[in-house]
């Protein structure tokens, strides 16, 4: 059938991800550091991705495409939503700490407060997030900022992902632990490569999809290392 449906210039694609995870249907995935519809018949032509491409690489078109699949999107959804996850290292736990172990300023010593840290495996409910003041990193800032322990870390419950590699949709899980928890504060800390700020894109939908106010703080690393802004 002839319908509308997403186009993406792969020449202009920088491999955010941000349109993968702007697509609740999951139609689009990161194959190779690119955005590529794998599924035509998720794709509702409703154009969610546009808005979040930071490079304008997504338009619509018309053409010969199989029929948007409702019943398909939504068994999907569920599967996903059911999948146990196999990994015993994803069991949410709390990790005490003692200030008196060495002064911040010390990079050597861990200050993560709890586990798992990844956005895909941290439980959406927990106890540490009562009153938590909240970091959610990219992945790169931890190896490219030397103190990032002393810095950002302590104090703070951690989240790390890549909207570039990962290909899910951040907001709906963040947006699911602002609202299910009494958030405080959340400091996010990119790259200051263009694909990175899928993330920052991420928190900020995520904000206001919850409808709370609570206070943004945006940290952004260069590649060698310092704060930029």
């Amino acid at each position: 059938m002839i319908r509308k449906i997403i186009k993406i210039d792969t020449a202009r694609c920088n491999g955010c991800g941000a349109c993968a995870a702007a697509c609740h249907e999951g139609a689009i995935e990161m194959i190779g550091g690119k955005a590529v519809l794998t599924r035509e018949d998720y794709c509702d032509g409703l154009g969610d991705c546009l808005p979040a491409c930071p490079v304008d690489a997504i338009s619509f078109e018309e053409r010969e495409a199989p029929a948007y699949n409702e019943a398909a999107v939504l068994a999907a959804k569920e599967k996903k939503a059911a999948a146990p996850c196999a990994c015993a290292g994803s069991a949410a736990k709390a990790i005490e700490r003692s200030d008196s172990v060495a002064p911040s300023s010390a990079p050597s010593v861990s200050a993560l407060s709890q586990w798992p840290v990844q956005i895909k495996l941290v439980p959406m409910r927990a106890p540490y997030f009562d009153g938590a003041d909240l970091l959610i990193a990219a992945d790169c800032t931890a190896y490219a900022y030397g103190n990032f322990h002393g810095t950002f870390i302590r104090g703070r419950v951690t989240l790390v992902g890549c909207p570039k590699l990962d290909a899910v949709d951040y907001a709906e899980k963040l947006a699911a632990v602002f609202t299910e928890n009494d958030i405080k504060s959340v400091t996010v800390v990119r790259m200051e490569v263009p694909c990175c700020g899928g993330i920052e894109y991420a928190v900020k939908r995520a904000l206001q999809a919850c409808g709370k106010d609570i206070l943004l703080n945006v940290v952004t690393i260069s590649t060698d290392g310092r704060i930029v802004g």
